[in-house]
């Protein structure tokens, strides 16, 4: 013990004295040695001797850059510090996003929520919309010239859009799609061209046809969007159960006598009105999985409520359950969607390898079948 705290003291003493640039210094022993690199160089490879035939080639696993061993930088280099993120998380209900050519809005909706208020911007403002697909997410806008639309609407794109010729007739297609994250969608809009008189059915260009008229149509689209959610404006709930209900829908049993519920429709929408089904059929869905196409439910507690918060008389007497409680009661189940062909079918498990009983598969099948549409 005495000898450490010699040994410490000794430490102490050569650290304070001002003759320890041998220790410290740029040439002391302990020296930062970040910058040595730069005056690196690369030698001669390592060579086999001749007689060696099976030898295997030997690569140098770490070579000196070239730029780096010519460079003529003087002095020692500091590391920069890391620029802090440009990207911003916005919360707002509908934002515009870009990626190169590329624009689109984002909505924290779901899609079956947004199609009618995207549908009800162009009817608004002028546009026919001829060909609508809800079980895509698509729909179209009949050829029309700029004052063929509202005053309001022809006088904005007049004055924002280039290209176009005056007597020229345009065509819009827009397309919703689920976004990244649950309850979220994407809003892409493609315009086409043709002369006016023309009969020529013209189809919707892969990119952007013309980026200055698409671009005009997600501006107008996106701030109308904004001041209806900021004055409270609802959405038609018929309009978004038409959405993402499927063509046919058949509850049946497999092979097995097991009950399946058939929808034909693509998985992106099949996944969005099961959610909503079970959600409007107050089941409880603990969890999900989108790549594997399965939602996770209990069926002993009601649907998750936003901002769910205990009464008076739960926070007053402590009512509430407790973890406990409600894992013992839980039953839990899984609900998989499985794409056969162009339709989707939907079937309960109690695990991945164990189906479910039939009288509880077939009654939550039976609930999302009554709920669909």
């Amino acid at each position: 013990m005495k000898r450490l705290a010699g040994l410490s003291a000794l430490a102490l003493i050569i650290s304070s004295t001002s003759g320890c640039g041998w220790l410290w210094g740029d040439e002391g022993y302990f020296r930062d040695r970040g910058s040595d690199y730069l005056n690196d160089r690369q030698t001669a490879p390592m060579q086999v001797p001749p007689d060696i035939s099976n030898a295997k080639r030997l690569d140098p696993l770490l070579p000196v850059p070239r730029n780096v061993a010519d460079s003529t930088a003087q002095g020692e280099y500091e590391v920069p510090r890391p620029q802090a993120l440009a990207v911003q998380a916005d919360s707002r209900e509908f934002s515009l996003q870009k990626s190169g050519d590329s624009r689109w809005v984002v909505a924290q909706r779901a899609p079956a929520e947004v199609w009618p208020v995207a549908r009800q911007f162009f009817e608004d403002n002028g546009f026919q919309v001829v060909d609508e697909r809800p079980q895509t997410g698509e729909f179209s806008t009949a050829w029309q010239r700029f004052d063929q639309l509202s005053a309001s609407m022809a006088r904005r794109l007049s004055s924002r859009v280039s290209g176009v010729a005056p007597d020229s007739e345009t065509r819009v297609r827009v397309r919703i799609e689920p976004g990244v994250q649950r309850n979220t969608s994407e809003i892409f809009v493609v315009s086409a061209e043709r002369p006016a008189g023309s009969s020529d059915e013209i189809e919707f260009p892969s990119k952007a046809g013309n980026a200055s008229l698409d671009a005009a149509l997600l501006d107008e689209m996106l701030a109308s969007m904004a001041r209806s959610a900021e004055q409270g404006g609802s959405v038609s709930l018929l309009a978004a159960r038409d959405f993402d209900a499927p063509d046919r829908v058949t509850l049946s049993e497999d092979g097995s006598g097991n009950p399946v519920l058939t929808l034909g429709t693509d998985f992106d929408r099949a996944w969005s009105s099961v959610g909503r089904s079970l959600d409007t059929g107050n089941v409880r869905i603990d969890d999900l999985n989108r790549s594997l196409g399965v939602y996770y439910i209990n069926l002993a507690e009601g649907a998750k409520k936003e901002d769910e918060k205990p009464g008076f008389w739960t926070r007053m007497w402590g009512s509430s359950p407790s973890d406990e409680e409600i894992e013992e009661r839980a039953e839990r189940y899984q609900v998989r969607l499985t794409s056969v062909g162009d339709s989707v079918q939907v079937t309960v498990e109690k695990d991945l390898n164990t189906v479910a009983p039939a009288d509880v598969a077939r009654r939550v099948l039976s609930l999302i079948q009554e709920h669909l549409g």
